[in-house]
């Protein structure tokens, strides 16, 4: 990767961290008169840690991060090792927190659509960094889950 390319990469993650946090911050503050039920406690204790392992994931796999499947790098460290998907895993995670903290249960119906479509996601980055890494990739995969 040019140089350039590298520096771009890592001010778009910076960008992408700051909208996040930005965006949690102000929906903290939105629904934060709301009274402390335990849906809204769960919701932070499902989405607070699920937060920090998507940015952790997501830092671990650096420049190999797009949104169409491609091969540039098998990424088997950090939470990587253990789960082959941990951004979509952490991602739902995020938003049936989210959904909690709002106090909006009747939202996490939404996440009945995208899981399969995530699942669906996954399964197409398979057959793409098998195509590409084949071997090795078989074997990372048997090793980790989804």
């Amino acid at each position: 990767m040019a140089a350039g390319a590298g520096k771009l990469l890592m001010k778009t993650n910076v960008v992408t961290l700051f909208v996040i946090v930005a965006g949690m911050v102000l929906l903290a503050v939105h629904y934060g008169g709301l009274a402390w039920t335990p849906v809204r406690i769960a919701g932070v204790a499902i989405g607070v840690p699920a937060l920090m392992i998507l940015i952790r994931a997501r830092v671990d796999l650096g420049s190999s991060f797009a949104v169409r499947p491609k091969a540039t790098a098998l990424v088997t460290t950090g939470i990587y090792s253990k789960i082959r998907n941990p951004i979509y895993v952490f991602s739902a995670l995020v938003v049936a927190g989210v959904f909690l903290y709002m106090d909006r249960p009747i939202l996490l119906w939404i996440l009945a659509a995208i899981i399969p479509l995530q699942v669906y996601r996954a399964k197409q980055e398979a057959r793409v960094l098998e195509e590409r890494f084949g071997e090795e990739y078989r074997s990372y995969r048997a090793q980790t889950w989804f």
